[in-house]
């Protein structure tokens, strides 16, 4: 059976946890489009604590918009700022100058849609973990189906989910902020590197 998931930007350990226990992977595109979510923004551990980086995106002419036609705006020279942030906060982390050169093409290269951006960022680092999950977008709206993990991962609002209890693990920070869970899957992969796969199981 499928698990469902939203689109996501650098997502969290928990949707990448989704990912390696389920074979099939079904993201949302047909969804109308929310605001402040994991779709577009994710949470990395910087020198001052939690930072927040979010990809900004076109608005729509019309009230509701499909997360599939979401385009990515080129205010504010984000990808500089995002990449420079990541630079910051990772650059002394154990793994760091070993993936810096499969993350930066990323920041260096224009993307049309977010979709296409976040399903792109995703494919690179289930093949850094090693994890090919059977990834394909919906073609429809369901508002309810089995495994569904649209609403569950949210930044604002998080739900419970019994199947992901985060332990801690080796963070740069961690002394001077204490354990900070779940945050972007570059945090477990820059600190634990390939053995981020066997966090995520």
């Amino acid at each position: 059976m499928p698990c469902l998931l939203s689109t996501a930007y650098l997502a969290p350990i928990q949707y990448y946890a989704k990912l390696a226990s389920f074979d099939e992977i079904r993201i949302e595109v047909c969804e109308n489009y929310p605001k402040q979510t994991y779709r577009n923004r994710c949470h990395i551990a910087s020198a001052n604590g939690v930072q927040a980086l979010t990809v900004p995106v076109e608005k729509p002419d019309t009230p509701k918009c499909f997360t599939r036609d979401i385009r990515i705006s080129e205010h504010g020279y984000w990808r500089h700022v995002h990449w420079q942030a990541l630079v910051s906060a990772y650059r002394t982390s154990p793994f760091f100058e070993y993936l810096e050169d499969d993350f930066r093409p990323f920041y260096e290269q224009k993307y049309d849609f977010l979709v296409d951006f976040n399903d792109a960022l995703q494919a690179m680092i289930c093949s850094l973990l090693e994890i090919s999950p059977d990834i394909r977008h919906t073609t429809v709206y369901e508002p309810v189906v089995a495994n569904d993990f649209r609403t569950v991962i949210d930044p604002r609002h998080p739900q419970p989910d019994l199947h992901f209890s985060p332990t801690p693990y080796y963070q740069i920070f961690r002394d001077k902020h204490g354990f900070l869970p779940n945050l972007s899957i570059v945090d477990l992969l820059f600190n634990m590197g390939k053995e981020g796969v066997e966090y995520i199981r």
